[in-house]
This record gives C-alpha cells, structure tokens and sequence, in this order.
C-alpha cells in the first residue's frame, strides 16, 4: 500500500507506463526495487556495518509519524506522547483518564520508592474513607473556601428503574440526610477519625501517609497534569510540639527532592509559596518547583505546616507531660500521578519517552534477530544466562522473541517507550562475540563484547541516569535568569523559564504581575542568594528575590 519513487531509473520514462502496461510496470519497478536493495545490502556487507543497525525503520515511522514534534507545538506533543507510549488514555468519564498498564508500571515503581522512603522515617501506611460528610468541610472555614468549587457531592443512595421504561432514574426517596463529598484532600476526615486516637502525650506523634485517589472538579483537563480524578499519597502527622511539627514538614520536602533527583533525575529548587500560593488552612507551605522543556514550572509536590487549626477546629487534644490539655499540631504532605506528566516533560523528545533508569518498568530489552528457528534457539541459549545475571544484579530485563512482530518494529516501539538499554543479538554476532546496544538518551549504537554484558549494561544504566539529570539541569540554568526591572521582567517572561526577581511581599504586587503577565511566584528558594534588594514593581524594600513562572 506504499507508493514507490523511482528516480533516475535507466530506461524508464513517463511514456513508458503506456508502453509496458499495468503488469510491465509493476514488474519493472520491482526489479528495480531488487536491484537496489542488493547494492545497499552489498556495501552493508563490504563496509563490514553491523548488519542490526540496517533495519528499515518502516514500523517506526508508522508509529512516530503522527506524533507532534516538540519545536511545533508542545502541548500536542505531549498529548501524542501519553496515548502512543501506551501510559494512559481518556475514558468514558469527562475529566477522568484510563492509566494503562505501561503506565502504571512506572507509577508502581514511584509508589514503591517512595513508601520505602516513608517508611524510613517511621511512617506507617492507613486507608481513610472516600466520602466525607459535608459537616466536616464546613469545621475549617479557609479550607473549605479553597476545595468548594472542586467538590463532588453524593446526595442519594439508590436507583430505580424508570416507570417509563427509558432505564434507570434517581430515586427520590433515597436522599441522604446529610450530603457526602468525595473527598478532595483528608484533612478532615483524618483530623475527625484523631480525635478517637489521641489523648495523652505518650499517643503522639502519629505518622500515617495513605495512598488513595481524590476527586477535584476540572473543567479543563490533561492527562496526568490536571484531571477530575487523580492518584496520590497523602502524609499526616500529628505531633506534640510546634518544632516537631515544623521540622517533619521540612523532611518530607526533602525527601521529596531527594526522589525527584535521585529516582527521577529532575532538578528541583526547593522553597515556601507565598501566601497567596500556599495551601488553604496551613500556616506555611514548602514546595519543590521543576521547570520543563518548555520553560513553565511544575509544582511537583508540596509539604503544609497546618499549624493547631485542624486540631482546634475537630476539638483534637492531648494531655502533655505537665498533665494540662493542648491542641495537636499538625502537617500534611503530598505527591501525586502529577509526577508522571513532570517525567515526561523533563526528559523526553521527539521519538518518544526517555524514561531515567531509576523507574523504567524495562531497563533493558535484548532482541533477537534471526532467519529460522534454529537460529533462534542458538540466541535464546546465549541470551539466557545473560537474563538471569542482569536479574541477579536488579536490573529489570525483558526477552523479546515474540514471532509476531519484526525487529524493527520491537525497535520502534521500545524506543518510543523510553527502554533505557537496547541490545540487539544475531547469529553473526554470537560468531563474533559482540553484540548491539543501544543507549535511548542520545539514540547512540555501538558494538559490545558479549562477555561481561550484564555489567556493562548496569555501569550503562547509571551512566544514562547521570547524563539525563545533568542534561535537564544544564536546561534548567540556562532558562534561569535575574531581572532588575519590572519592564525588563515583561521581556524576559515571554521567554519562559524562571526569572529571579525582588518582590515586597504584598498580595497586591503578586496579583499585579499575575493579572499583567499571566505568571506567578513559583517560591520563596530556600537556598541560593539571599541579599535584599527593591521590589522590582513598587521599589519598596524587598528580602530577597523570588522565582517567577509561567506554570502547569
């Protein structure tokens, strides 16, 4: 179904289509076809090119050529990307995505990193109910405020056949007393369920971190960055006194940073958002910023210092050491499915997914390449041991001898799907004692001893999850800059990235720049330069300068 072109073709001119015929023609073209094939196959063979590397990429293409590339429209990339790397797919549900199992694979591996992490610092896992009652809401005014317009709400409980025959109606008669919300954030069931558990100093500090899904109203939606349904953990703590309270916030940010660089080579500045930014009910809210590919910030997950205000208003008290009653303190903590939009943004390209080693559900496939069945048993033997050594030494592998697709249609898909490590086996290759590999970062092939493979994989892996880390930080410095000036910031914003610039603290200029310019004060960095200076809107005393954004 493929239109050939045959250009420069001796003996062969337009007027001969009427000379030859239909068959003429089509027998012309391929021997023409034969003939060319073999002289490219000939110098394959005379330049001693491994003969792997000459796979006519026609899957590849079929697979890549609708996907959008980044320099055109970067949002239409990202979309084609999470349908045809297979990590996710709308539903029947408006707001509400299908996460397929590729997908969810690397969500997993998030899931299990960071609840070995948590568990590190003496958190224990729980399951708190999906529907809270109203009631609930209402006992933190602020709070509330901030979820209402978020909220789904239950207000019956049964079904009835319709007496018209049309299906199935809401039955009337089955309204709850009191409405039910499915939940937003926990806080408030959380805090209502502490009340039972808490009442002397020696109850104290609770530590529980659930993993659950939430349900906030979106009207307009994207795939992992931003849909009505969403899977994340929530951590919260209660504890004695303030300072305990306020340094677990600071180490769940930190551990936070420590995954997003470490597990998902992405950089991070770590800070506090402003008060118009921070989460509604908490004293303070720490958070870890990411900038994309594009240059807008991804807030990639956030630690809230709530302060007594969840105690106070769910009557949660204890008795301390002195034998006198005293409010909880409390924090909450946070990463969500947000994280996989962040992955994809931060490392990959136009072919597809570059996943960091650290998550991929495959860090390295083999495929073989093969004429018979002989052939393929000779490479399934050599192969084997080769498997069980990778597995001895953690790295998840994957043997791709399925008969029903090509090479190089394996080829297209895996790279499409960010496999950090190909390696690519033939006959000729166990004769020589090499084999292909292929690195999906920088898309570079090279010839490999067999012997010692498995390791040479594994230094590989690392060697990946290095580059792209330093690779996004590089993007990240260099998207970075420092303005003096409110005119100048104007220009610099239209760039994207982040720009450093001094802010008075009000609410008034931080609207200001928002409504102006469309970005927002990302954080408060709690590392880098912290020389005052004169807020770059109003010239009033500024602390120290704040990073600006466009943002997801």
């Amino acid at each position: 179904g493929k239109i050939l072109t045959l250009r420069g073709a001796k003996g062969f001119a337009p007027h001969s289509f009427g000379q030859l015929g239909r068959r003429g023609v089509e027998a012309f073209a391929a021997r023409r076809l034969f003939l060319a094939v073999s002289r490219i196959l000939r110098i394959f063979a005379l330049s001693n090119i491994h003969y792997p590397t000459f796979q006519l990429h026609l899957a590849m293409a079929k697979e890549l050529k609708d996907l959008t590339k980044r320099s055109e429209n970067y949002s239409q990339w990202y979309n084609d990307l999470v349908v045809k790397a297979d990590l996710a797919e709308q539903s029947a549900v408006r707001g509400c995505m299908v996460i397929k199992p590729y997908g969810y694979a690397i969500w997993e591996k998030m899931q299990h990193t960071l609840d070995e992490m948590f568990k590190k610092t003496g958190v224990q896992n729980a399951y708190f109910p999906l529907l809270i009652p109203k009631s609930y809401l209402c006992r933190e005014a602020e709070h509330v405020e901030g979820f209402a317009k978020e909220c789904a709400v239950v207000t019956h409980y049964r079904l009835k056949n319709d007496p018209n025959g049309t299906g199935v109606i809401v039955d009337p008669e089955a309204r709850l007393e009191e409405e039910l919300i499915i939940r937003p954030t926990s806080e408030t069931i959380i805090w209502g369920t502490y009340k039972n558990w808490i009442h002397s100093y020696r109850d104290l500090p609770v530590l529980c971190n659930q993993w659950a899904n939430v349900m906030r109203w979106e009207m307009r939606t994207r795939m992992f960055l931003r849909t009505a349904e969403f899977l994340w953990q929530e951590g919260h703590c209660a504890h004695a006194t303030a300072e305990e309270s306020e340094a677990r916030t600071v180490q769940m940010i930190n551990l936070y940073a420590e995954f997003a660089e470490k597990y998902m080579a992405m950089p991070v500045i770590k800070g506090v958002k402003s008060a118009n930014e921070r989460f509604a009910g908490a004293l303070n809210t720490y958070t870890i910023e990411a900038m994309m590919q594009d240059g807008k910030a991804l807030q990639s997950g956030t630690s809230h210092n709530l302060g007594q205000n969840f105690a106070k208003a769910f009557d949660v008290t204890f008795v301390n050491k002195d034998n006198k009653p005293e409010y909880v303190w409390a924090n909450s903590w946070g990463v969500s499915t947000r994280l996989m939009g962040a992955l994809i943004m931060t490392h990959s390209d136009d072919n597809g997914l570059v996943l960091p080693p650290h998550l991929a559900p495959i860090q390295v496939v083999i495929v073989p390449i093969y004429k018979n069945a002989e052939q393929l048993a000779e490479i399934s033997r050599v192969v084997e041991p080769i498997v069980n050594e990778l597995r001895g030494m953690d790295v998840s592998v994957k043997y791709d001898d399925a008969e029903n697709k090509r090479p190089g249609f394996k080829f297209a898909d895996y790279e499409l799907k960010g496999v950090p490590v190909r390696l690519a086996i033939g006959a000729r290759d166990i004769e020589n004692g090499t084999v292909e590999v292929m690195r999906r970062d920088t898309l570079e092939k090279h010839v490999a001893p067999l012997e010692g493979i498995a390791k040479y994989c594994k230094d590989l892996l690392e060697e990946i999850q290095t580059n792209i880390y330093a690779k996004a930080l590089a993007h990240r410095e260099k998207m970075t800059r420092t303005v003096e000036t409110y005119d100048e910031f104007k220009v610099e914003i239209e760039k994207g990235g982040f720009i450093l610039a001094h802010w008075d603290g009000t609410p008034e200029t931080e609207e200001k720049v928002k409504a102006e310019t469309k970005a927002t004060i990302r954080c408060i960095p709690l590392d880098g330069d912290k020389t005052p200076g004169k807020c770059m809107v109003t010239g009033r005393p500024s602390a120290q300068r704040v990073i600006f954004a466009r943002n997801y």
